[in-house]
């Protein structure tokens, strides 16, 4: 069972309630996706024993064979390759990794190289799995694709996904089983949270929202599940024991019988959703 923990925007507490479960839930396999800032072995502390680099294709020219004829940059839709006077200059960091370059060449001035862009990281048996993009460095999805190659088969699997709604998002909970969407009772909240629902919907996909920070006195995040009948599956309140917590890289469920509780209940409620 593939579960995705996604939230519209950053900072709602998708990490808590995604290493929570991991802490929780026996031989589960913990993949965080996050990879401009992973932050899952903080709480879940694994002995990260294995580091394998990512690699993509780029671009190189030949200019002994190049003629200077502008193909290859009339075919890059992302303006990683100029055409200037007697050069052919390549952007590697903004480069797509499509290939077409290489194919519109008419006189096989093209071959590709490798360039490292981030590296997976996995403890000794796999079960928490991270990526790491390298600072600069804006395309993530090839890091992303290692890390899904990475999935265990027949266990619960927990992808902690990256903030947003972006394809980073999309490429994460793809073929998962149930997404848990975390929010937080603000007008920010609300509107992200709104983009998420239609995400998963769109992509149908069976979802439940935790909302955290909940408070008594604020039902903007009840009040438009109530409408669009979606389940909010747990409340964790805002709270500062928490908060001090977290700062201390202390998951609520560590030597907290309520919690271990809460969370045992939200991950019977993501099994029954998940199969429905």
């Amino acid at each position: 069972m593939k579960i995705g923990i996604l939230s519209g925007k950053g900072g709602t507490g998708k990490t808590t309630v995604s290493a929570s479960l991991a802490a929780l839930v026996p031989s589960c396999q913990y993949i965080d996706c996050d990879v401009e800032e992973p932050n899952g072995a903080i709480f879940l502390k694994p002995e990260l024993k294995e580091r394998s680099p990512v690699k993509v294709l780029v671009p190189e020219i030949d200019m002994t064979k190049c003629n200077l004829c502008g193909h290859c940059a009339k075919a890059c839709q992302f303006n990683a390759i100029a055409v200037v006077k007697d050069n052919v200059l390549v952007f590697p960091e903004i480069c797509h990794h499509c290939g077409a370059c290489k194919i519109a060449c008419p006189n096989n001035a093209i071959k590709e190289v490798e360039r490292t862009i981030g590296v997976v990281e996995a403890n000794e048996d796999g079960t928490f799995v991270q990526g790491k993009l390298d600072v600069g460095e804006p395309i993530s999805i090839p890091i992303l694709t290692e890390l899904k190659k990475r999935i265990k088969k027949n266990t619960f699997v927990i992808l902690d996904s990256p903030p947003g709604a972006s394809c980073t998002v999309v490429n994460s909970i793809e073929g998962c089983d149930y997404c848990v969407l975390i929010t937080e009772p603000t007008p920010f909240g609300l509107h992200d949270i709104k983009i998420a629902v239609q995400l998963v919907r769109k992509m149908e996909i069976p979802f439940g929202v935790v909302l955290n920070k909940a408070s008594n006195d604020n039902r903007l995040i009840h009040d438009f599940c109530q409408n669009e009948g979606i389940e909010i599956l747990m409340e964790i309140p805002f709270s500062r024991k928490i908060a001090e917590g977290y700062s201390k890289g202390i998951l609520p469920v560590e030597n907290n019988e309520m919690w271990k509780e809460k969370f045992t209940k939200l991950y019977e409620k993501i099994e029954r959703g998940a199969r429905k």
